[in-house]
Formats: C-alpha cells, structure tokens, sequence
C-alpha cells in the first residue's frame, strides 16, 4: 500500500477544500449538526447539487452514469474533507445503495437511479432494521407479496433514519416465506411518497432523529427489485460493507480543537498542555487518529482494486468510532465539568461542540452493526476463527 497521495490527489484536496470554503454557510453547518450529517435537509440539498455538477459526488463511477471514471481513492478524499468540514458525509443513495446498484442492477435500475444520484437531486434511506431484526437481518418480516407486475408491501421498519428526509426507501422484504431464511429476502428501491407509508419520528441520545417505518398495502413496481429475487440478502451483505467505510476527519477536527484548548487553558500557572498525564493522553489519541486514517484508506485502495472490503470494513468501522469515543472521553477529562455544558451556554468551551459528540459517538459505535458484530466478522472472515 502507497502511503502518500499522488500529485494529482493532493492537487484534488487543495480543490476541494477552497470549494468547502466558498460554498459552506453557518446555516448549512447548522441543519447538518441538527440532521446527524445526514444528506437530505433543504440547505444539504444545494450544496451537493454544487458538488455533483462538478462529478464529486460519484467520482469513481463510470461517465455514462455520472461519475468521472476516476479513482476510489478520489471518493474517500473528498469525504474525508466534508467531514473535517462538519458537512453532510451520510449519502445512501451515493455511498452505500448506489455502488451495489452499480454491480449488480439492472441495466434499466442504473439508468433511472445512478444518475440523479450522481447529480445529488435524490437521496436514499435504509430500510433494514425491524423490530425483531436488528444485528439478524435475515430475521426480518416485512412482507412483499409477488402481484405480477408488482409487490405489496406490509410490516414495519425501525430505526431508519433518513427517511424523513430522503426520496426512496432502500428496503429489504421477505419474498419467500419457505425454507432459510436468508434465502428468502429481496433488495428494492420503494418511492417514500408512495401511499400507504407511514413515518413516525424516534429521537436518539444523540438529540438526532431516527424513525420508524409503516407499511400498510404499499405497491412497489417489479422493475425496482435489485438485482434477483430473493438473494437480496446477499445484495445487502455487501450494501453493509459499503456503510461501513466511516470518514474519521469530523473526530480529527474535534481533536485538534480539544488540543488548542489545552494549549491556551492556563490551569495552576501553566497550560493545560504542559501536564504530562495530558500530553501522553492526547498523544495516544494522535497515534490512534494516524491509524484510523490509514485503516479508512485502505479501503480506498481495496475498492481500487475491484474488491469490496469485507472485514477491512468492519476493522475500519469499529477502530474508528471507537477512536472516536476514546477522543470524547480524553476531552471530557481535559475540559473537566464544562465539558458537559451544551451549545448555546456561554461557558461552554467549544461552543458546547464536545458534549454533542460525547453522546453522538456513542450511536455511531451501534449503526450498521454494533461493536460486537464488528468483532466477529473481523474473527470469522478476517482470522478464519469457528463461531462461538
């Protein structure tokens, strides 16, 4: 693996960077901390139409759906710059729906979806927790029933957080209800406007809303099945393993943040910095951060080389966040009480910015497969070790 950017992608980095700066707004910044960094509120929606004109959204995909035939390596560049920016860095329909689409659509799915993706005018929301489905997603229930030239849909979906805000329903149904049950399930684009669809907010430790998902008689055309019926557990296997490349620079900021607070806070006579117990821990947190960045790269270099990181993805997700919650935890204990203190209290340090990550970093270490989930993979398909 190449440790350092080529010319052209450290070029790419300073372009994209002067773009961010010219383009973001104090209300942009604002619906995204309100959203999650999710894609899919009224001023995200602009910005990334700026975006997508210019091929960034999708650069890797191929220019007869959108994209720029240019590298993975440019796709996670730009990411990791949106997040260190605090922008939307949750894109669905781009980043997760869109590559396996991509793969193994069909050819009249890539040509309706992939390039008003590309272009940043739709959005896609999960649709795979249940109920009783949550880290067993072939348990789920939801039914959609084969109509001819049409499925109906009925059952319910939890947690599924963009819906509110996005366009389509990137859903997983049950459509044979004999045999196993991973054998049994289909992938399909559900338009959210459809009738029949109910949307009911849950709010997160986090103060981010997530939903819960109702479908009472819900008509979905057969041309918006991905792929084969029912192998869409597979289809979904490696959808997982695409939302699970987490951008780590939105922590990297924090980070630096929490280390311009110690050098300035002066605390009996010296600053915060100058503390050796401070300093080996911020210190740690600098090596993990490196180690972070070069496991969420080196997916890059995998997709590159066309392969889909399976259990490279589940290192890089659970290191990352819980990276992540390590830095939260080193802030608290260096801002001490303030640190709990929300935006908008003028004693609090960071502009309140460390206790909204303290309780966000905590969800990020449960969406797409808990920590735990993560280990296994990384034991069963990473070290070829028997299941417990």
């Amino acid at each position: 693996m190449d440790f350092g950017f080529k010319k052209e992608e450290s070029e790419l980095i300073e372009e994209v960077r002067e773009f961010i700066e010219q383009k973001i707004t104090s209300e942009l910044v604002e619906e995204t901390h309100q959203l999650g960094a999710i894609y899919g509120g009224a001023e995200a929606r602009e910005f990334i139409k700026k975006l997508g004109a210019r091929g960034w959204l999708t650069p890797a995909w191929p220019r007869d759906y959108g994209g720029l035939d240019s590298s993975e390596m440019v796709t996670y560049i730009i990411r990791d710059e949106m997040a260190y920016a605090g922008l939307p860095l949750y894109f669905v329909a781009a980043y997760n729906a869109g590559p396996m689409i991509l793969r193994d659509g069909s050819e009249e799915m890539k040509r309706e979806f992939l390039p008003p993706i590309a272009r940043g005018e739709i959005e896609f929301a999960l649709g795979y927790t249940e109920p009783q489905a949550g880290s067993d997603l072939a348990a789920l229930n939801i039914r959609a029933e084969d109509r001819g030239d049409h499925f109906l849909l009925n059952g319910q979906k939890m947690f599924n957080t963009s819906t509110h805000v996005a366009d389509y329903h990137w859903l997983a149904a049950r459509t044979n209800f004999d045999g196993p049950k991973h054998k049994g399930i289909s992938l399909m684009v559900v338009d959210l406007k459809s009738p029949g669809i109910t949307i009911r907010p849950l709010i997160t430790m986090a103060g981010w809303r997530t939903n819960e998902v109702y479908y009472d008689d819900v008509v979905v055309p057969k041309k918006n099945m991905m792929g084969e019926k029912n192998r869409g557990f597979y289809y979904l296997m490696g959808a997982l393993d695409f939302e699970r490349m987490f951008a780590p620079s939105a922590y990297k900021r924090l980070f630096e943040e929490i280390v311009d607070y110690a050098r300035e806070t002066v605390f009996n006579g010296r600053p915060l910095s100058k503390d050796p117990l401070i300093r080996q821990k911020l210190a740690q947190m600098a090596i993990e951060l490196e180690v972070s960045k070069l496991l969420y790269y080196q997916l890059a270099y995998i997709l590159d080389r066309e392969k889909i990181p399976n259990y490279q993805a589940s290192m890089e997700k659970m290191f990352a966040t819980e990276v992540a919650q390590r830095i939260c935890n080193t802030g608290m204990e260096v801002l001490g009480l303030y640190g709990q203190l929300k935006k908008g209290d003028p004693r609090a340090p960071l502009a309140g910015k460390l206790e909204f990550f303290y309780r966000s970093s905590v969800v990020e270490t449960i969406y797409a497969g808990t920590s735990e989930i993560q280990r296994n993979i990384i034991a069963e398909r990473g070290l070829g070790l028997p299941r417990g």
